[in-house]
């Protein structure tokens, strides 16, 4: 059953500026792994942009926004061996899961012509 669904969009551009701009702001907003994963590929802050579009949608899933003392890091946005991304929750994200049953966290990711782009499901069981 649908909990919710996010999306946003945002340019890549205002991402990298803000990253160059802000010290610090990249380890407040990612995990070790998703800088490391976006690193070792083309264009890192366009890999990021997508990752924190993610962050963002998965927040208007949750249907609070970021309120709440939720954190960007608390969402890490990965990639399986097929390159599918995938939502892991850390901290009062993982709380906020477990409390509303979320059992299913559907991750789409897009990046073209400047923008990227995510969508965020999440699902929990049917009630009885």
């Amino acid at each position: 059953m649908l909990f919710g669904i996010g999306m946003d969009i945002i340019r890549t551009r205002r991402i990298a500026q803000n990253l160059v701009r802000i010290g610090g702001l990249k380890e407040e907003l990612f995990t070790t792994r998703e800088i490391a994963y976006c690193r070792s590929r083309g264009r890192s802050s366009h890999h990021l942009a997508a990752r924190f579009a993610a962050k963002e949608a998965f927040f208007k899933a949750m249907g609070t926004g970021y309120r709440g003392g939720y954190r960007f890091d608390e969402i890490e946005i990965i990639n399986d061996k097929l390159g599918k991304p995938r939502a892991v929750v850390h901290g009062k994200v993982k709380i906020f899961c477990r409390k509303h049953r979320i059992t299913r966290i559907h991750v789409s990711l897009s990046l073209t012509q400047g923008l990227a782009k995510a969508v965020v499901l999440l699902e929990r069981p049917k009630p009885a």
